[in-house]
């Protein structure tokens, strides 16, 4: 995992991860638990084997500093990249209705023999997004700066 992006103008660095196995997976899965994102911001690039979502994101590694000053857990606009992914199916997800509002529940991947295997997005609404992938190829990078969100709640969660 990495984190070694910043600002251009040199202001609080955003979170850049990248997750070349299972283990870093999850803490990807982690911090992109409870995003939102419009179906219409989705984008698979066969050609480029890549796919990438634009999400809303709790910034749930700064949840105790919130939590601490009590104030709810800050929102940011990231890029979720999956590279080497081979092919894509969805299943519960209306991709037409560019209005759809989708929310990402996790992501995890189940592996075959030759180390390919299948990453999955689980989103809420029984829906789901797989991807048959080559290896664990993924990037999480913010690309704001953290903002509050108008309804100032953020999900509890144990």
């Amino acid at each position: 995992m990495s984190q070694d992006a910043t600002f251009e103008d040199g202001g609080e660095s955003p979170l850049r991860l990248m997750a070349e196995d299972a283990k870093d997976l999850e803490v990807i899965s982690a911090l992109v638990q409870d995003a939102v994102f419009p179906a219409s911001e989705m984008s698979w690039r066969k050609s480029e084997r890549r796919f990438a979502l634009l999400l809303n994101r709790f910034r749930w590694e700064d949840r105790d500093r919130a939590e601490a000053r009590g104030r709810p857990v800050e929102r940011v606009q990231s890029m979720l990249v999956i590279d080497d992914a081979l092919a894509v199916r969805s299943a519960g997800v209306v991709r037409g209705d560019a209005d759809t509002i989708l929310s990402l529940l996790s992501l995890s991947f189940a592996a075959t023999e030759d180390g390919a295997g299948t990453l999955e997005l689980t989103l809420a609404g029984d829906g789901a997004i797989a991807l048959s992938v080559e290896c664990i190829n993924v990037t999480l990078q913010d690309v704001t700066r953290p903002y509050l969100a108008p309804s100032r709640k953020s999900p509890s969660h144990p």
